[in-house]
């Protein structure tokens, strides 16, 4: 073969390998994160309750196949039936009324095909997070999961809290995120990658939207504002109505937004899923 012939080949063949690699770093360092509450397990829903439309939930959720999916109201029965049928996704998290399996969860699930779990944790929103409690002015207990995440492929890590905050106190509510932006400046993760969703049951004007805005960035605001499908995430199960306030959020640290969407798609009995539209958000480094 003539010495040129042989540069080229060996020259493309290095090229391939080249493009080949930083496609695989490319896509490793995205991570697509979904919050939804799948509103709790509820006879009294009628056509919503959940044996009614758990299949179609799943079948939403495998079809955007979020990395990530931090859900909310979660009972172990739900969360259970959600591990069983998505078999590629594993979770942690426990439920806040025994820290164990009573009461809701707010698990965070994770393609273990992509990410592996390094540390994990659920801590009350309270003045003592290490034991369960009410805190301040709230109607019951409520929770938030942390997980430290690693990309296989990359080894990027990500830093994932998945919280539910109390739909009656506004003290509550701000101290919750004020604790939790505690919890991450002593874990020093300021200059990590950081993911915050949930159900926070707040305006984007409130106090604890304020308190989170001092050291996170909205999702929505670092894709410029520009949300695909309707302005709010709270739909009351109305299939008449278009959601005008949102109440789910995910917010991050270190990391821009590729896409962001409140997904409104619905049952084939045209139906929610749930009385929640799920937050999607895709991530890059």
């Amino acid at each position: 073969m003539p010495l040129f012939k042989t540069f080229f080949l060996l020259l493309s063949t290095l090229f391939f390998v080249f493009v080949s690699t930083n496609d695989n770093v490319v896509q490793g360092q995205t991570v697509s994160t979904m919050t939804y509450n799948i509103r709790y397990d509820n006879l009294d829903d009628g056509d919503n309750w959940w044996n009614h439309r758990k299949e179609e939930l799943i079948q939403l959720v495998q079809y955007y196949h979020p990395d990530v999916i931090g859900i909310q109201e979660g009972l172990h029965t739900q969360v259970q039936y959600i591990d069983q049928h998505m078999n590629q996704y594993s979770y942690i998290g426990v439920g806040r009324d025994d820290g164990k399996t009573k009461g809701e969860y707010s698990a965070i699930y994770y393609d273990t095909t992509k990410l592996d779990v390094r540390y994990q944790n659920t801590f009350w929103l309270s003045d003592t997070p290490e034991k369960i409690s009410v805190g301040w002015d709230a109607s019951m207990e409520r929770i938030c999961t942390y997980g430290h995440f690693i990309d296989k492929l990359t080894q990027t890590e990500y830093h994932i809290f998945n919280a539910h905050f109390d739909h009656i106190g506004p003290i509550a509510r701000e101290n919750s995120a004020k604790l939790i932006v505690q919890k991450i400046r002593q874990l020093k993760l300021e200059s990590k990658n950081i993911i915050l969703m949930g159900d926070l049951n707040c305006l984007p004007d409130s106090q604890a939207i304020i308190e989170f805005k001092k050291g996170l960035d909205d999702a929505s605001e670092l894709a410029g504002g520009h949300i695909y499908g309707p302005v709010g995430t709270y739909n009351h199960f109305d299939p008449a109505f278009i959601p005008d306030r949102r109440i789910d959020y995910i917010f991050s640290k270190n990391l821009s937004v590729s896409t962001y969407r409140h997904i409104d798609d619905r049952r084939q009995n045209n139906l929610w899923p749930s009385d929640h539209l799920p937050v999607f958000v895709k991530f890059k480094n």
